[in-house]
């Protein structure tokens, strides 16, 4: 991630580039986004229940959007900025080795949850925001019909 404030020993991050920026940076939200909420009434509307930001595992920081424990399928909808899109993502030009740190770390950080909750026999399904959330939700159920009817 960025470098250590030795004074402090917190993670430093670079001041915000300008006011609009930091106002822009504040609405950011990391759970109940509108993708996911599209997503999630989609689902709801056909009788699909399920938990939200839920935690996975005990020992894993990890949660996820959309989940179900007992068949132990779990989704993630990644915002394009945050998550590296390859259609939509951009790079801030300020700060840009700070950003470029973060933003390579969030991916690498996604392909490792991908890979340790597959090893605990998860399913992870993974869309991007921009995707039409009925399209996304059709694509869940059919993962539940399947997995279902593995049971």
């Amino acid at each position: 991630m960025g470098a250590v404030n030795e004074q402090s020993g917190s993670s430093w991050r670079p001041p915000p580039s300008s006011v609009a920026v930091q106002a822009r940076m504040a609405r950011q939200r990391q759970r109940d986004t509108d993708a996911e909420t599209q997503v999630r009434k989609y689902l709801h509307a056909n009788g699909i229940r399920f938990r939200v930001d839920a935690k996975l595992e005990p020992d894993l920081r990890t949660k996820g959007d959309i989940v179900w424990r007992g068949l132990k399928l779990v989704v993630f909808i990644d915002g394009c900025f945050w998550h590296g899109c390859p259609e939509h993502a951009t790079r801030p030009k300020a700060n840009a080795r700070w950003w470029a740190e973060k933003l390579d770390a969030n991916i690498a950080r996604d392909r490792k949850t991908d890979a340790e909750l597959a090893r605990r026999g998860w399913s992870v399904l993974r869309f991007w925001e921009h995707e039409l959330p009925e399209d996304v939700a059709q694509s869940i159920a059919a993962r539940l019909e399947a997995l279902r009817g593995e049971s």
